[in-house]
């Protein structure tokens, strides 16, 4: 099984919720079976084995850095997939990320990046990015990366996302938050519904 073709299957694994954020429309991925061998379901998110590597990407972030995937190797990476005028699923998923790295002090922002990559090039400019940051009081080590459609289109596709443009700048689209170790391996899927507390735990547990 391929790298791209085998994350996906452990994404569909944790039965994607699809977020309207703001809407009460979405879509909804059927979950497919993951071997064994691979993934493990928890109640708290779902576990991945293996040696397959996230796919990598780079794109910019909202201070005009290049961000790339495979770069941040030998740090924990935080992933997720948001848009900047959703109203209700994007902002928690990012301010419970924010929280979970912050509870590790000092520690957290030398061991573990965070990274959001945008579902909505035409509306995530880098005005509203910096905006977004800035008004759910997110840290500065908070990478949202943005680009041209032809640039974010195959990164959806690697990760398994379904996205699909609504009315009043709404996008339904995949929510999950992914967490890689240090060698860039998937090893935790989320909800977008996972607590803080869960996902600091996690965290913890992967940085000691």
């Amino acid at each position: 099984m391929t790298r791209s073709r085998l994350l996906g299957a452990a994404v569909a694994a944790v039965a994607l919720l699809a977020s309207g954020c703001g809407s009460s429309g979405g879509i909804h991925a059927t979950p497919a079976a993951v071997p064994a061998e691979n993934a493990a379901v928890t109640i708290h998110g779902t576990r991945v084995r293996g040696d397959a590597v996230a796919p990598d990407f780079a794109l910019r972030d909202q201070h005009g850095r290049t961000i790339q995937l495979s770069a941040l190797r030998g740090r924990l990476v935080v992933l997720t997939f948001l848009y900047t005028h959703c109203v209700d699923v994007c902002p928690l998923i990012a301010m419970n990320v924010n929280a979970a790295v912050r509870s590790l002090g000092p520690r957290g922002s030398r061991e573990v990046a965070m990274v959001a990559v945008s579902v909505d090039p035409d509306n995530d400019t880098h005005r509203a990015v910096v905006r977004f940051v800035a008004e759910h009081r997110l840290s500065s080590t908070f990478h949202y990366l943005t680009g041209p459609l032809d640039e974010l289109r195959p990164i959806w596709q690697n990760y398994n996302l379904l996205i699909q443009p609504g009315s009043n700048g709404r996008v339904a689209h995949s929510a999950y938050i992914l967490l890689l170790d240090r060698r860039g391996r998937p090893r935790i899927y989320y909800p977008p519904s996972v607590p803080e507390p869960t996902l600091a735990r996690a965290l913890r547990g992967m940085v000691s």
